[in-house]
């Protein structure tokens, strides 16, 4: 015998501006950005660093491109550098610069082992070097890998040349910049005049095992992005992206929870304009997907499990998962959509299934790769049992999904089981990445506690730079976002 009960989150955003009212923030934001960008070209202005801050899910990728267009424009600005952490972030940034100024004047120079990941749409858009010899002399836009910007952007200066400025670039635009670590940032901004960082300032700083100069130095936290080192500092200017294009409207207190801080987030998806509708299912799923489908981030608990493995490796509590999986996939679930124009006005709508071959509808994220090797054997098994294309269902690290989106995310909460907030699991960024990927409904599955073990940590002081530089919660911050969130407790007897 199976009990359910659900309560309603505890906060909503009665106030949230949509559509076309809450795009127009974002124009202005990057149109602000954009006139102190020109204004250091011009040398008005001896800004250093200009930071565009987004939310998860603001088109901070449509910002980026629209201000290296506009600079490009400008009489001292003949060369410009696009980096970003992963070549998986750079990729579509090439294609599309590459579309919009033509193939000729785009560079994506990537190490010749990478060349065999590109696709057909990249290669074709722009220019591709696997050695800083094919790299055409008169390259306008060059797409690297920021760890290309240590020694090796020595010898890509020494084989094209500097700017009349005596640098590499005019102007260097590092994409996703909250997840580039100090140590990779120091050495690549030596090569610009002045550097526009452009990224969601929840996003997590790689893992990174390399060898770092800077370990150890706690100044130096290889584990810090870059820009959170530069706050208050009066050679950096930064303005906020006040509007997300990701989320549904009732998602939007979540994401308000995660950027307090900010003066105003709004959502440029309204009420309605997103959806997912499916068959007759039994309980407890019936409850669990109706509370999912209707956007509101949904955090389900459940007790009367076997033990776990551990508390983030948890095998039971993901077969309860593939259950109410298997019975949403076999109902012919789809997913609704509407279309929106630049201006953020709806212009139509479309909609996609479990059957849609480009379309990922479930993503199962984790934590550890051990609870994830277990999320993909149950992917494989649902993608067999009903015949689905490879992209439909995936299963993902949370700090591996960073930069995708999908319709749906299942997860287990980070601290499901845990008895403390470990450094780990409890960080800002795993959480705002397990929580921002989803455009349509959100379900974190817990074990039972959670309120409890809340309640109980020791407390956890913030750090100097506040939320979300730290990268680390206190156990309020943990309880204002659960707030967000319609609960269901669901208990096997």
């Amino acid at each position: 015998m199976t009990t359910v009960e659900r309560t309603d989150p505890e906060v909503s955003a009665t106030d949230a501006q949509h559509h076309s009212v809450a795009a127009a923030g974002n124009r202005v934001a990057t149109e602000a950005a954009l006139t102190e960008l020109l204004a250091v070209l011009d040398r008005r202005s001896d800004t250093e660093r200009i930071l565009l801050r987004a939310a998860a899910g603001a088109g901070k990728s449509h910002a980026l491109k629209h201000m290296v267009t506009a600079a490009l424009e400008h009489l001292d600005c003949e060369r410009i550098g696009v980096v970003a952490f992963a070549n998986k972030q750079l990729f579509p940034l090439a294609r599309d610069l590459g579309r919009q100024l033509g193939r000729d004047r785009v560079c994506l120079r990537i190490s010749p082992r990478r060349f065999d990941s590109l696709d057909a749409a990249t290669t074709e858009a722009a220019t591709v070097a696997t050695a800083n010899a094919d790299i055409p002399d008169e390259v306008e836009v060059l797409v690297m890998t920021s760890h290309m910007g240590g020694q090796p952007a020595w010898g890509i200066l020494n084989t094209i040349g500097p700017t009349p400025s005596g640098d590499l670039f005019d102007v260097l635009f590092v994409d996703e910049a909250w997840q580039l670590p100090i140590h990779l940032y120091r050495a690549v901004e030596r090569h610009a005049r002045v550097v526009v960082g452009v990224g969601d300032v929840g996003q997590l700083p790689p893992l990174d095992r390399a060898n770092n100069p800077y370990r150890g130095d706690g100044k130096y936290n290889p584990y810090r992005a870059w820009p959170d080192t530069y706050q208050g500092d009066p050679e950096t200017w930064s303005i906020e992206m006040p509007a997300v294009w990701r989320p549904t409207a009732a998602q939007l207190p979540m994401w308000r929870a995660f950027y307090k801080d900010w003066d105003r987030l709004d959502c440029v998806a309204a009420p309605g304009d997103r959806s997912v509708t499916f068959g007759d299912l039994s309980s407890p799923a019936a409850e669990v997907w109706t509370s999912v489908a209707a956007g509101t981030p949904t955090l389900v608990e459940v007790d009367g499990l076997e033990p776990p493995d551990a508390p983030d490796v948890d095998p039971p509590l993901m077969a309860v998962v593939e259950t109410w999986l298997d019975e949403l996939v076999s109902t012919g679930a789809t997913c609704r959509r509407k279309v929106y124009d630049d201006q953020g006005e709806p212009e139509g709508e479309e909609a996609f299934s479990f059957e849609d071959a480009n379309e990922t509808v479930v993503a199962v994220l984790a934590t550890r790769n051990q609870a994830v090797e277990d999320a993909e054997a149950m992917v494989e098994r649902l993608r067999e049992r009903h015949d689905l294309p490879p992209d439909a269902i995936v299963a993902s690290t949370v700090d591996s999904w960073q930069g995708q989106t999908n319709a749906l995310t299942v997860a287990t909460h980070p601290l499901s089981g845990a008895s403390e907030l470990d450094e780990f699991n409890s960080s800002f960024g795993r959480l705002a990445v397990t929580c921002t990927r989803a455009t349509h409904g959100l379900l974190l599955v817990a074990r039972c506690g959670l309120d409890e073990m809340l309640a109980d940590a020791s407390a956890r002081p913030g750090a100097p730079f506040g939320e979300p530089g730290p990268r680390a919660l206190p156990r309020q911050t943990h309880q204002r976002i659960l707030a967000t969130f319609a609960r269901i407790s669901v208990a096997i007897e």
